[in-house]
This record gives C-alpha cells, structure tokens and sequence, in this order.
C-alpha cells in the first residue's frame, strides 16, 4: 500500500509538472497579449491619427525627391525621434514642430503619454514576432552638465531613452553610437554615423526592428520567374511568390489592396496596387488619413485570392530629411539662428538647432515573412562650440612649477615613468 502511494503520488506530481510547463507559459503569454490588446486598444488615437497623417506628409516629400526611386521608411521611427527633440523646443520652433509632426491641439504631457502608451502596446504584440524598439541620448562631455535633466528626465520616462556621455572628438564615440543601432536592429543596420561635426553637441536616436513570419507562408515551390512593368514602360524580370489562401481583401475606385497578416494576425502588411495608368506617387498623393482609414474599414472578410508578389530586398541608404522636414514647416528648428531648444539647455550667446535629422531603412520580403529596420538620428548642433586643442600626455616630459610674478622657477622635473614613484 505503502508503494502505491508512493508511486501515485510520484505520477500526480508528474502531471502537474507537466501541466505547468505546457499550461502556465500558455497562460502568462494569454495574460501578456491581453495587456499588450488592450494598451492598443486605448491608445491615444489623437496621436495615431498625427503619426498617420505625417507619414502620408513626409512620404510625399520623399516621394518628390527620390523621383523614380524606390523608397522605404518608417515613420514611427521619425516620428518618435522628433518627438524627443521636440520636448526640448520652446517659442515658434515648438509651434512649427507641432504644426509638421501634426502635434497642434496636443500638449505635451499627452504627446509623450501617448509615445509611452504605443511602446508598451509593442512589447508583447505577439509571441511569433520579434519587434523592438529603442531610443537614446548621446551627449558629448563637456556639454553634458548644461543639459536641462528635466529633458533627458521626460526621454528616460516617456521614451525608455537611455543617457551616454561621450567625447565626441573621439572615434571610439562613433562605433559606441554604431553599436548600440546594430544591437537595437538585430545587425541590420550596422552604421548610422560617418562623422562626428565639430557643432554637434548632442544626439536623439530611435531604433526600431521587426521580423515576422506570414500567418499564411508562401510555398517557396510556386515562385516563379515572371515580368515587373516600371512606369517608363520599361520590363524587368522578378521572382514572384505565389499563394492562394483566405486573406481580407477590397477593390477601390483607382485600386486594389489585401492585407497580408503576420504571426496570430494582429499586425499585417497592406499591398496597395494602383490601376493601370496611376503611378503610386500620383496614388499617394490623393491619399490624407481619413481616406487611408476609410479604406482599412472596409475590407472583405476573409476570403480565397491568389495573390503574386515580387520577393525583395531594399536598403534605403542614410537619408537626410532636412529638406523634407523644411518643407513641411519645420525650417525654423534648423536655424542656427532662430531655433529655440531652450528646454534641453541654455547656452546664451550660443544657440542649438537641429543640425541634420539622418534615416536609414532596411526590409526584406520573401516566402517566409518580413525583415525589417530603421534607424532615425537627430543631431543636436550648437552656434559657436568652443574650440579646443587636446594634448594627451602619454610619453615622457618635462614640467616647471614658476613663481610668475618674479620669474623664479621653483621646481623643475622629467617623468619617463608615472608608476614610479622613487628615482635613484
């Protein structure tokens, strides 16, 4: 009796092990989804709607002058990055920021709740997907101890931004801030800074990466070999996948468009195609959010369609999106002169201003799934940055200590070795 106790005890216990191991994970990745949903849910549409219509703004832009190029951002990853310098704008320079990132009606307080609420929707959005997103703060030394800690305090609470100080002059600087965007994009972009100029005083870095697998992959047996139309009338050849599967699918005035889901469904690729004779910057162009969100409203259930789409792979090198940014009523915060970033620091007679706001993007698309990341650097410059020589004493010399009222030398000496601490 004694044994079959002991032995029913022992396959109880097993079962219940065993069931913690499938059901408790289940469980806790139920409860993490559920959290993750419901963040979503309540995220600040106000703000969404802003992200959304300067996404359509800075594509545009983008649009006009990469003509005939391809084209691949992201717009969260701007966005976020602007937002950081944003809580350092003050005076018309906060205005025509607000104005381009579509911020107007919105204080503060709620723009950077409404960037902390959409992160925090991220980090558990799905099991099947990686997607993570970084930011930080890069300040050279000796300007670090000028920086107003209420704005670096915001980016650390509101944008999960972490503060380095560096030395700029130093290239040790540039492969630390390469690093940390490699790191934060899984290797995909390994370099989003060449150079460090001798006016920058500061970076804003936002990272993002995303690989997902489609819930409903492409059989890499169907892919084919098949003809790409260019605008110009021009035929390429590309590798098309192929499936025919239930996806959400709906047929506008000049267009057509399925959604393409990734993991359990909750975020998805949306395939715009234009109508013969309508290119996609003629197609853009006509589009503003409220139509964009009209369209994503009314999508089919879930039905069958056979859907062919090239494979590709596009590096959008390091953009700078000055101009674009300039044209979208952001000029003032890029002169040297006008640009008010007293909220990040004083420096009176000196002036800060955004020097330059550099993205780099990467995607890849196959039978699998998607790839993807950015990288957005705002640079932070400074009018008149002192200037310097720097001497690193590290070989032997000679010193004087001098009485320079008389002239009298009062001690003279040599170090050829500074861990010696008694000659002969």
């Amino acid at each position: 009796m004694r044994w079959r106790f002991v032995a029913s005890t022992i396959v109880i216990a097993a079962m219940i092990g065993y069931a913690s191991l499938i059901y408790v994970p289940q469980y806790s990745q139920s409860l993490a989804y559920a959290a993750s949903d419901e963040k979503a849910e309540n995220a600040d549409r106000g703000l969404v709607d802003a992200n959304t219509r300067f996404a359509f703004d800075i594509m545009r832009e983008l649009g006009e002058e990469d003509d005939g190029k391809n084209i691949f951002i992201s717009p969260f990853s701007i966005s976020m990055a602007l937002a950081m310098a944003y809580n350092g704008a003050e005076g018309s320079t906060r205005e025509a920021m607000a104005d381009t990132l579509q911020f107007s009606g919105m204080n503060l307080a709620r723009v950077n709740q409404g960037y902390l609420d959409l992160i925090g929707s991220l980090e558990n959005v799905d099991s099947q997907l990686s997607l993570n997103i970084g930011n930080s703060v890069w300040v050279d030394s000796w300007f670090e101890p000028k920086v107003n800690r209420t704005f670096t305090g915001r980016l650390s609470t509101n944008y999960q931004g972490e503060t380095f100080i560096r030395r700029f002059e130093e290239t040790q600087t540039i492969q630390d801030i390469n690093g940390w965007v490699s790191g934060e994009t899984n290797g995909k972009i390994d370099k989003i800074v060449e150079r460090i100029e001798p006016d920058t005083v500061m970076f804003l870095l936002n990272a993002i990466y995303f690989k997902g697998d489609w819930t409903k992959k492409f059989d890499a047996s169907n892919t084919y070999k098949g003809d790409f139309f260019l605008d110009d009338g021009t035929i390429v050849e590309a590798d098309f996948m192929s499936t025919l599967e239930d996806f959400r699918y709906y047929s506008g005035e000049d267009f057509e468009a399925v959604r393409l889901p990734y993991g359990r469904d909750k975020v998805a690729m949306y395939i715009f195609l234009p109508d013969e004779g309508i290119s996609p910057d003629s197609f853009i162009a006509g589009i503003n959010q409220a139509d964009f969100d009209d369209y994503l409203s009314q999508f089919s259930s879930p039905s069958n369609i056979r859907v062919d789409l090239p494979k590709f792979r596009l590096e959008y090198g390091t953009r700078r999106l000055n101009d674009a940014l300039k044209s979208l009523g952001m000029g003032v915060a890029f002169d040297a002169g006008a640009a008010n970033f007293n909220g990040i620091a004083r420096v009176d007679p000196e002036n800060l201003f955004l020097s330059f706001v550099d993205h780099k993007a990467v995607i890849e698309v196959n039978e699998k799934g998607t790839e993807a990341a950015a990288a957005t650097n705002v640079g932070i410059g400074l009018t008149a940055a002192p200037s310097y020589e720097t001497l690193i004493v590290n070989r032997p010399f000679f010193f004087v200590i001098r009485d320079d009222r008389s002239g009298s030398i009062l001690f003279m000496g040599r170090i050829v070795d500074p861990t010696q601490s008694v000659s002969p």
